[in-house]
């Protein structure tokens, strides 16, 4: 009985640490160093090649070493009968809050602008509304979403969010579906995607998404790179449609060298680091899931294949 881990990014030494403490009876194995391949019951990965997965023939869970699981369900070979879940991890759900909050914060408070001002050593004022003036959109109500989504309620803005299906969150004036999206988009002033990458929501970034935007609002992705269009940024910053962006997520990471992005003074660059998985709590969920399928108990945050999380 073996877990595999497999990844190019995250610290082998820091997870196999906190697995070893958590999954006693279970040994650790990290790609390419897989052994055996039919004792490999459990898999922790994040972007694994194509065609690997189904290469075990004994696997029972695959775990995502993210929220997402978009990497997992890429491969086309990807053994669909093996339960996927997802890491939900309070750490990594308090970092992505801070994240929004702080992205959100510096938009309304103008911040960008104040820099510049700086710059110029110029004088001058730069008022802003309050909060409970401030219309901010949160694209995406899961687990991450919903918690931005409370922290920014608590921090006075006017929220409204949009998702799949309708949610109930206090404070959260929640729209779903495609019937309820631009009446979501008119509220917007400052619009945060985490959503998850879906074939649905691929590309859901563009020119038509903006231009249902109001005037001026400004765009925080902290989601995944292939929700925006990257030519429909440039061209919706160009016109003023949108004043400001940052972005956390992009379509290759790392971001070539010559992106535009890296230069264009109205976009805020930062490396995919809004939020991490973080062994010491989220090897909690990994090993619960080994245990609960050892009892025969229902897996948590299983991913439901047909919609993609």
């Amino acid at each position: 009985m073996a877990l595999l881990f497999i990844s190019e990014v995250d610290n082998p030494d820091w997870w196999g640490g906190e697995l070893a403490r958590r999954l006693p009876g279970v040994e650790l194995r990290f790609w390419p160093n897989a052994g055996d391949l039919a004792d490999i019951e459990y898999v922790l990965a994040w972007a694994p090649p194509h065609g690997l997965l189904r290469r075990f023939p004994n696997l029972r869970l695959i775990a995502s070493l993210g929220a997402g699981v978009d990497h997992l369900f890429a491969d086309p070979e990807l053994p669909l009968a093996v339960p996927v879940c997802r890491v939900v991890d309070p750490n990594m759900t308090q970092r992505m809050t801070e994240y929004v909050a702080l992205h959100v914060l510096r938009y309304h408070r103008r911040e960008p602008e104040l820099e510049a001002m700086q710059r110029e050593q110029r004088w001058g004022e730069a008022y802003t509304p309050t909060a409970s003036e401030r219309g901010v959109g949160i694209l995406g109500l899961g687990e991450l979403g919903a918690s931005a989504a409370a922290r920014l309620v608590g921090l006075g803005f006017r929220v409204a969010g949009w998702s799949r299906t309708a949610k109930s969150i206090p404070g959260v004036e929640s729209h779903a579906g495609e019937a309820g999206l631009a009446a979501f988009l008119a509220k917007c002033e400052i619009l945060v995607c985490l959503l998850p990458l879906t074939p649905a929501t691929e590309n859901i970034l563009s020119t038509r998404l903006f231009a249902q935007l109001p005037k001026g609002a400004a765009l925080i992705n902290a989601a995944r790179g292939r929700h925006l269009v990257e030519d429909d940024l440039l061209a919706a910053l160009d016109s003023r449609q949108l004043s400001y962006a940052t972005l956390d997520v992009f379509r290759r990471e790392p971001l070539p060298k010559d992106h535009p992005f890296w230069r264009h003074p109205r976009i805020t660059v930062t490396p995919h680091t809004a939020s991490i998985a973080d062994a010491r709590s989220a090897a909690d969920l990994v090993a619960e899931n080994v245990r609960r399928l050892g009892t025969g108990a229902p897996l948590l945050h299983r991913v439901d294949p047909q919609v993609g999380y």
